[in-house]
C-alpha cells in the first residue's frame, strides 16, 4: 500500500509564465519579426516609391523618428508601471478605467486584426513561391490551415524557443536584404549611388504623405516590448533597450534598403520600373545583382517572415489574453499557463479556433487570400493599433503630473505631447489614403476605419456594465500586481518568544509603495 506524503497532499501552485527568460535582443527579435521586414520591402515599399517618388526613404525615417519619441515617454512609464497588461494598464493610470477597458478591448482587436489577417498573406507568399519556384499552383485553404497549426504550437511551446525560432528566421529575412545592398554597392547602382533620396526638393512633396502612411504601418507592433515585462530579464532597463534597438534598427533598415533599391534601378528609372511590376521590383534587382539563385531564396523567405511575423503577434495576442483573463474581464481558463512551457497556451487554443474560424469563413464567401483575408482584416487591426499607441502617448503626462516622481519634464510631458500630435497626423494619414491600403469600396472602407472606434465604445458600455455588476472586476482592473520578491523571502528559522522580532509589520518601503497614488483611475 502506498502511502501518501505531506508534500504530495499539498496542491500545486498555478503555474506562471518563466520570468528572466528574455533578454534585450530576444524581445528586439519579436518586435522586429512582428513587422516582417522582408514582406514590407519587397511587397509595400515599390507601391511607397511608386506614389512617394525617390523621395521615399525619407518617410521611414521620418516615421521612426516620430515612433522614437513615443518610445520616449511610454518606456518612462514602463518602469513605474508593472501590470502585465502593458498599454491598457497605462492607459486606466493615466486616462482612467473606462478608457483602460475600451483600450482593452482595442488591443485585442488589433493584435488579433493584424494576424488573422497575415494568414492569408502566409497563403499567397506561399503559392506565389511555390509557383517561382515549382510552377505548381496549390489552394490557399491549406495552406492558411497548416499556417494556423504552426504557429499553434510555436506558441504553446516556451518563450525562449520562440525567440531562439524569430532569431534564425529574423537573420534570414535580413540577411536576404543585406546580400541585395551588397551587390548593388559593389556595382555602383544602375548609375552611380545618388543621395538625390534625401534632397528637400524629392522629400517636400505631395507624395510623401502617402509614403508616410506605408511607412507608420510597416512598424506596426514595434510597441510589443511591454508585454513581455513579467519574462524579460531586469525589466526596467531591458523594456527600453530593446523598444529604442527595435524602432532604431526599424527606421534605419527600412530607408537604406528603400535607397538600395532606388539605386538598383536609377533616380530616373526606378518609378517606372515600379509601375510597369511593383511585386517584381526586389525580385529583379536581386537577379539583376546577385543572382536568380538569390531571387529563388528571396521568394523562400518571404514565406519565414510572414511565419516569424504570425508567431510574434500570436505570443502577443497570448499575452493580452492571459492578463485579461487574470483580471477577470475575459473567461478565467484563457488565464491558464502551461506546468512545462509556461506559456499561455489556453489562450493560444483560444487565438487558434478563432483564426481558423475567420479563414473559413473568408474561404467560404469565396474571397481573395490577399485583397480580401489580408487586407479587410488587417486594416481595422492596423488603425486599433494606431489608435492604442495614440491614447498611451495622451496617458504618460496625465498619469506622471498628479503623482511624485523624479523624471524629467522632457520625458514626461514634452515628448509624450509631441508623440500624441505626430501620432494624431499618422493616423489621419492612414485614414485619409485608406483606399491605398485596401483597394476596396468607400462603404467598406467606412466600416473598416469605423471598426476599431466601435470596439473602444463598446470597451466604455463594458466598463459602465462591470461598474455596476462586477464592482471587485472593475476596481481591480489593471491592478500592480504584488511583490513577490519581498513576502516571498525565506522564512527565518522560528525564533524563541522572548526574541520574535515583529515580522508582521510592513517594512517603510513596503508601506511607501502600497501608499504611492497610481494616477487617475476613475
Amino acid at each position: 500500500m502506498s502511502v501518501t506524503t505531506p508534500e504530495e497532499r499539498t496542491p500545486t501552485a498555478p503555474a506562471t509564465l518563466r520570468s528572466g527568460s528574455l533578454g534585450t535582443a530576444d524581445i528586439a527579435f519579436f518586435v522586429v519579426s512582428a513587422a516582417a521586414p522582408l514582406t514590407v520591402m519587397a511587397g509595400v515599399a515599390p507601391l511607397a516609391i511608386l506614389l512617394g517618388g525617390i523621395g521615399a526613404p525619407a518617410g521611414y525615417l521620418i516615421a521612426g523618428i516620430t515612433l522614437a519619441v513615443f518610445a520616449v515617454g511610454f518606456t518612462t512609464m514602463s518602469r513605474h508601471v508593472k501590470s502585465g497588461g502593458a498599454f491598457y494598464a497605462y492607459i486606466t493610470r493615466g486616462l482612467g478605467r473606462p478608457a483602460g477597458i475600451g483600450a482593452a478591448l482595442l488591443a485585442l482587436i488589433g493584435y488579433n486584426g493584424m494576424e488573422i489577417g497575415v494568414y492569408g498573406l502566409l497563403a499567397s507568399a506561399t503559392r506565389d513561391t511555390l509557383h517561382a519556384l515549382f510552377g505548381t499552383g496549390v489552394p490557399w485553404l491549406p495552406i492558411s490551415l497548416a499556417g494556423l497549426l504552426l504557429i499553434g504550437y510555436g506558441g504553446f511551446r516556451s518563450i525562449d524557443f520562440g525567440a531562439k525560432v524569430l532569431g534564425v528566421l529574423l537573420l534570414a529575412e535580413t540577411g536576404i536584404l543585406v546580400l541585395l545592398a551588397g551587390g548593388v554597392l559593389l556595382k555602383g547602382g544602375a548609375h552611380g549611388l545618388s543621395g538625390a533620396s534625401l534632397a528637400p526638393g524629392h522629400v517636400l512633396v505631395p507624395g510623401t504623405a502617402v509614403v508616410l502612411a506605408f511607412a507608420f504601418a510597416a512598424f506596426t507592433g514595434f510597441e510589443s516590448t511591454v508585454i513581455y515585462r513579467r519574462e524579460a530579464r531586469d525589466p526596467d532597463r531591458t523594456i527600453p533597450r530593446a523598444t529604442y534597438v527595435a524602432v532604431a534598427f526599424l527606421g534605419l533598415f527600412y530607408a537604406f534598403i528603400v535607397w538600395i533599391v532606388i539605386q538598383a534601378f536609377g533616380d530616373a528609372d526606378v518609378i517606372a520600373a515600379a509601375a510597369k511590376d511593383p511585386g517584381g521590383l526586389f525580385f529583379s534587382a536581386i537577379t539583376t545583382y546577385v543572382g536568380g539563385w538569390a531571387a529563388d531564396l528571396m521568394h523562400v523567405f518571404i514565406v519565414t517572415s510572414v511565419i516569424a511575423s504570425l508567431l510574434a503577434f500570436h505570443n502577443a495576442i497570448n499575452r493580452y489574453a492571459l492578463a485579461l483573463a487574470e483580471e477577470g474581464v475575459l473567461p478565467k481558463p484563457l488565464g491558464r499557463v502551461h506546468a512545462r512551457h509556461r506559456s499561455p497556451y489556453v489562450a493560444g487554443i483560444a487565438q487558434t479556433v478563432l483564426g481558423a474560424a475567420v479563414v473559413v469563413a473568408f474561404w467560404a464567401a469565396g474571397a481573395d487570400p490577399y485583397q480580401q483575408l489580408l487586407l479587410w482584416v488587417n486594416t481595422p487591426g492596423m488603425i486599433g493599433l494606431f489608435l492604442l499607441q495614440l491614447l498611451a502617448a495622451i496617458a504618460v503626462p496625465c498619469y506622471f503630473r498628479p503623482v511624485r516622481h523624479q523624471e524629467g519634464a522632457l520625458r514626461t510631458i514634452v515628448a509624450p505631447v509631441a508623440a500624441a500630435v505626430l501620432l494624431a497626423t499618422a493616423i489621419g494619414l492612414v485614414i485619409t489614403h485608406i483606399d491605398l491600403f485596401t483597394g476596396a469600396s468607400p462603404t467598406v472602407n467606412t466600416v473598416l476605419i469605423t471598426t476599431a472606434p466601435a470596439v473602444f465604445a463598446a470597451g466604455l458600455v463594458l466598463a459602465w456594465w462591470l461598474r455596476r455588476e462586477r464592482p471587485e472586476v472593475y476596481r481591480d482592473f489593471a491592478a500592480e500586481p504584488a511583490e513577490p520578491a519581498e513576502p516571498a523571502e525565506p522564512a527565518e528559522p522560528a525564533e524563541p518568544a522572548e526574541t520574535a522580532e515583529p515580522a508582521e509589520t510592513p517594512e517603510p518601503d513596503e508601506i511607501a509603495k502600497a501608499a504611492e497614488p497610481a494616477g487617475p483611475a476613475a
